[in-house]
């Protein structure tokens, strides 16, 4: 059997692969990252599409200058997208970003406070409970509720103000 013969490209950068580490840990200021780089530039080698090349060492680092260039702008517009992302996504506070979500012993006071209203609603009469909802949650004004129910408006403002007694008296204010 014949051995495999490589291409005077891939033989050039098997011999200078120590050197192209060190030229492109330099560039990049992280061993990990030439690492990276140099082992693309091989596969790029491996794909065979260089065509006929004069100088093969030239060709190397030009190959992964290109390839490091790539991926710089491809870092670059990464970090950009991300900072637009975080702009609209985050709160900020004199210049610091800060959570947008309430403290969890917050949360779990508005959620029991929450509960203790629904409890306080349900107890309403059905009539009172409907025309507050209409009113308050709706936002009809009392005259709209009463033309839409068929009661007077002076029905509509006892029930509505008999529900925030209740709700007041059950409940208490939120903080």
């Amino acid at each position: 059997m014949q051995a495999e013969r490589t291409s005077p490209l891939l033989e050039a950068y098997l011999e200078r692969r120590p050197d192209l580490l060190r030229y492109f840990t330099l560039r990049l200021r992280s061993a990990q990252a030439a690492e990276d780089l140099v082992q693309d530039m091989y596969l790029r080698l491996e794909q065979g599409v260089h065509g006929e090349v004069s100088n093969p060492a030239a060709y190397l680092y030009r190959l992964g200058s290109n390839l490091m260039l790539d991926r710089l702008k491809q870092a670059r517009r990464a970090q950009l997208r991300d900072a637009r992302w975080q702009e609209t996504q985050a709160d900020q506070v004199a210049g610091e970003e800060v959570a947008g979500e309430p403290a969890a012993d917050q949360a779990a006071a508005a959620r029991l406070h929450l509960e203790r209203l629904i409890a306080a609603l349900n107890d309403l009469t059905p009539a009172c409970r409907r025309v507050f909802r209409m009113h308050k949650l709706d936002g009809l004004s009392h005259g709209e509720v009463a033309e839409a129910l068929g009661i007077s408006r002076s029905a509509v403002e006892k029930h509505v103000s008999s529900a925030l007694k209740h709700l007041s008296a059950t409940v208490g204010r939120w903080p």
